[in-house]
């Protein structure tokens, strides 16, 4: 009597076997639906930084006030007739 289930037995546990860990298995579609889910941040992520540098470039293009803003920054430049001071922090 045990044989005769011994063959469907290992025909189930086969499937079973490549449904969960086979190439289209359980497994895999859940690791794709991650990598899917990362993807959809990544891009969200990309978005935002492009927006963002989307309205920075836009602002440089037309809003004198932000352009000298960077220029007082990042280069250290100074209008006519104008002191800068600086100050050393207690060390």
């Amino acid at each position: 009597m045990k044989k005769k289930y011994l063959l469907p037995s290992g025909i189930i546990l086969f499937v079973l076997y490549f449904t969960v860990f086979g190439e289209r298995g359980l497994l895999r579609i859940y690791h794709l639906r991650e990598e899917h889910n990362q993807m959809l941040r990544n891009v969200q992520e990309l978005k935002t930084e492009n927006e963002h540098l989307r309205r920075e470039v836009e602002a440089l293009k037309s809003d004198r006030r932000y352009l000298e803003s960077i220029a007082r920054k990042d280069f250290g430049l100074v209008r006519k007739n104008e002191v800068i001071y600086q100050f050393q922090g207690n060390k």
